[in-house]
């Protein structure tokens, strides 16, 4: 741009900042900073370009390799996870070697870093401009990564590595017992069109089906880990969505929600992208004492008890353990409730 060869976070920053000072101070506004970082630059051997002003961080520092980098949690991947496996190529271009992996980490994490000081620089301007405690943030993205964990790079799979990410809320609305706190609940990336329509006082359309996560901070919070309770209609005024009937098994536990409690379970999918062996389909049901995996091109199950395995290394689909069985046969139905429900044209939240 002009004279300068700018870096894509510097890109991202100037324009944040550009918007912020140009716009109508007497007007409610919507920014969104869709930062690149901390992408890799496909086709390039670098992978992680961070700007040349960060290169002296984390120098001397090592990064932990996670436990699930071994080549027995690749060898434990379905079958049909080959070496032209989309996340085992990615794998190869940046983990395949300890010093690549240190190399590879340090350049993510700088991106990461500068990402982390261009947020401080909004941050900073809107407090300069009096309204940072009359806006409602939210930092997040749109899925985790793997690390070198089962073998893999990048995304696309059910595994807690690439299907958890950040979630940082500041909202002026939050009562103050929760400020600076954690929450373990599940929020989904359909919460987040719903939370912000409810900032701005409206209701989701009737076709979406997440939830506003203010619920959870909010004039005391909502219940949580509770069992739901029927299907009342949702309490907001004009909002005609419905919560759904809770999971046959659990007694109650597993549920979408109700009025006066939270989700305890998900359903996940992601597409096939060019071919099954390149990056399979898969979806999932998601709870928080275990999780069961469907691969749709190959019609393949497994289940892991993701509270004592929470590395994903033990598939328990073959187990003997009538526990185990009777635990597949309960979240395999459930699964297909949801993923039902969630490809039709009904007015519910989930």
């Amino acid at each position: 741009i002009g004279n300068k060869m700018w870096h894509v976070t510097e890109k991202n920053t100037a324009d944040a900042l550009r918007f912020l000072a140009t716009r109508p101070k007497e007007k409610p506004f919507f920014l969104n900073v869709a930062y690149f970082a901390t992408h890799a630059v496909d086709g390039d051997v670098r992978q992680y370009m961070p700007q040349n002003e960060s290169m002296s961080m984390y120098v001397n520092d090592t990064i932990p390799i996670p436990a699930t980098a071994t080549e027995e949690a690749w060898g434990k991947m379905p079958p049909f996870f080959g070496e032209y496996n989309e996340g085992r190529t990615r794998w190869r271009w940046r983990f395949d070697t300890p010093e690549k992996h240190q190399h590879m980490m340090k350049n993510y994490y700088r991106m990461a870093s500068e990402v982390d000081k261009s947020v401080g620089l909004v941050l900073n301007t809107l407090r300069d401009q009096g309204v940072l405690d009359n806006t409602l943030i939210i930092f997040t993205t749109d899925n985790g990564n793997f690390h070198a964990e089962h073998g893999l790079a990048d995304k696309w799979y059910p595994h807690q590595e690439s299907i958890r990410v950040p979630l940082i809320v500041k909202d002026p609305r939050m009562s103050p017992e929760f400020v600076g706190t954690t929450n373990d609940e599940f929020t989904l990336n359909i919460d987040l069109t719903a939370t912000i329509l409810g900032a701005a006082g409206l209701d989701p359309l009737p076709s979406m089906m997440g939830r506003d996560m203010s619920v959870l901070y909010r004039k005391g919070g909502i219940q949580t880990g509770a069992a739901a309770q029927g299907i009342p209609k949702i309490s907001a005024s004009n909002d005609e969505r419905h919560y759904i009937n809770s999971a046959s098994d659990g007694q109650g536990k597993y549920h979408s929600g109700s009025e006066s409690s939270w989700r305890t379970e998900f359903y996940y999918e992601h597409p096939m992208h060019s071919n099954p062996q390149y990056i399979p389909a898969s979806q999932a049901l998601v709870r928080k004492d275990y999780k069961y995996f469907y691969w749709p091109n190959f019609h393949y199950e497994q289940l892991f008890d993701i509270r004592n395995d929470p590395g994903e290394m033990n598939d328990l689909r073959n187990s003997n353990d009538p526990e185990h069985k009777e635990i597949l046969a309960a979240m395999r139905k459930r699964f297909v409730e949801l993923k039902m429900l969630a490809h039709s044209d009904l007015k519910i939240i989930l």
